[in-house]
Formats: structure tokens, C-alpha cells, sequence
């Protein structure tokens, strides 16, 4: 056992780990091969973190607004525009496109897990063991406006074969996009 804890202590997603050790103990049981955790981790433990955070002079209602108008996401989001589903609300299934950078796209399915108003929107979806992700919006209230942290994390086969560093990035330019639709929001409401 504490072969399998000490491999799995590179992995940064937490939650992941719990399962995946679970995982382990029964492949262990099972074949009790010591060598198939040596074949397996890098198979199933891939996992990537993506963290952007920006400040936008705005309060969070505001921002909440654009963040759950699914409608907008195509005029400011780099990388994801829903496609159709439910109105964002806890429990409700998004389709969106990804675009990657290569200029592909692909339809991606979500469902938001966690909805706290003004504060937080997480979603996840993806297939277990080839890619999932879970995609979360933090907003604080700060000095001079609002944090908003766009935290992701991918886990899953495919991370060993997928350039993920462009990621980080897009979601940058989506964050600055998104902080300039609102200004531009503000800017509106005060001409009227």
C-alpha cells in the first residue's frame, strides 16, 4: 500500500485521487501484480490544472449576468459556446462547442453540479477514465471590483496524448473579453 500511496502523491487533483486509489486496491486484490500500477498510472491518473484569474471593475451581479447568459458566451468566450440545452441552473445539461486551436470544434455535453448566485457556477462533464473536466467560475467581491478566478481540471487518458498549454491562455483572452463586455455593459447602463 504504501507503494501505491507514494505514486500517486505527483497527482494535483485531490478529489481524484481517493477514487483512484480505490481503484488500485482492487486491481491489487484482483491480480496482485505490483508491475500493473507501474502500467496504469500514467493511463489513468493523467490530470492537468488550468488557473486563470483576473480583476474586473464591475460588481459581481453584473458579471453574474454575462456568465449565465449562455446566449453571450460566443461573443466573449475563446474556447466555449454553448450550443443549446437548459437555461444555466443547478442541475441543468449544457451543450457546448470547444474550440480548439487548430480551429476544430467539438461537442462538448456539461452539467452544472454547483450554482451559488453572483458567487460560483461549476460544471463537469466528460467520459471517466478517457477525459473529463471540471470547470468551475469563482466571483470576490475585492477592491476595485471582482475577482474572477476560471479554475479547470482534466483527468483522464487522453491528457497523455493532448497539448494542453494553449488552454491557459484562451482562457485568459476570455477572461479580458469578459471583463471588457462588461465594462461595456456599465458603460450602456450609464448612457441611459
Amino acid at each position: 500500500m504504501d507503494f501505491i500511496q507514494h505514486t500517486l502523491n505527483w497527482c494535483r487533483c485531490e478529489i481524484f485521487k481517493g477514487k483512484l486509489l480505490a481503484f488500485y486496491e482492487g486491481i491489487m486484490k484482483l491480480f496482485n501484480f505490483k508491475w500493473i500500477i507501474l502500467v496504469l498510472l500514467p493511463v489513468c491518473v493523467g490530470c492537468e490544472t488550468i488557473h486563470t484569474e483576473i480583476i474586473i471593475p464591475a460588481e459581481p451581479d453584473l458579471i453574474w449576468s454575462v456568465l449565465t447568459d449562455e446566449k453571450s458566451y460566443k461573443d466573449w468566450h475563446t474556447v466555449l459556446a454553448p450550443v443549446e440545452g437548459e437555461k444555466f441552473q443547478e442541475g441543468a445539461t449544457i451543450r457546448y462547442y470547444w474550440k480548439g486551436n487548430d480551429g476544430s470544434q467539438n461537442e462538448v455535453k456539461t452539467k452544472i453540479v454547483e450554482m451559488i448566485k453572483e458567487k460560483k457556477l461549476k460544471q463537469a462533464g466528460g467520459i471517466p477514465g478517457f477525459l473529463t473536466q471540471d470547470h468551475t467560475y469563482l466571483l470576490e467581491p475585492v477592491d476595485g471590483g471582482t475577482r474572477l478566478t476560471q479554475h479547470e481540471e482534466f483527468r483522464g487518458i487522453v491528457l497523455i496524448f493532448w497539448d494542453t498549454s494553449w488552454i491557459e491562455p484562451a482562457y485568459q483572452k476570455s477572461n479580458e473579453n469578459l471583463r471588457d463586455r462588461v465594462a461595456g455593459l456599465k458603460k450602456s447602463d450609464s448612457n441611459n
